[in-house]
C-alpha cells in the first residue's frame, strides 16, 4: 500500500499537527476529512528518495550475485563468459 502525505486546507491542529501521513489502499476513496480532527484536508505531492547514482558491476561480482554475463561474438550472437 502507498503513503499519502495530507495537510489541513485551513487552520491548525493539536492531534494531527497540521500536516500527517496515512498509507492507505490504491483503491479507497480520496480523504477529505483528517481522520483526529475531521478538518478538511488535501492530498500533498511528497518527496521521495532515489538510490545513490552506484559503479557498474565487475563480471566477477555479477556472477557472485547469480547473474549470467554474455559477451557479444558478432552482430547478434552472445555467449557466456
Amino acid at each position: 500500500m502507498p503513503l499519502y502525505e495530507y495537510e489541513l486546507c485551513e487552520g491548525e491542529c493539536k492531534v494531527c499537527g497540521g500536516r500527517f501521513t496515512l498509507r492507505r489502499p490504491l483503491s479507497a476513496k480520496p480523504l477529505t476529512n483528517c481522520p483526529a480532527c475531521k478538518k478538511p484536508v488535501r492530498k500533498i505531492i511528497s518527496g521521495f528518495n532515489t538510490p545513490t547514482k552506484l559503479k557498474p558491476l565487475s563480471i566477477s561480482d555479477a556472477k557472485k550475485a547469480g547473474f549470467t554475463v554474455l559477451k557479444k561474438v558478432s552482430k547478434g550472437e552472445y555467449e557466456r563468459q
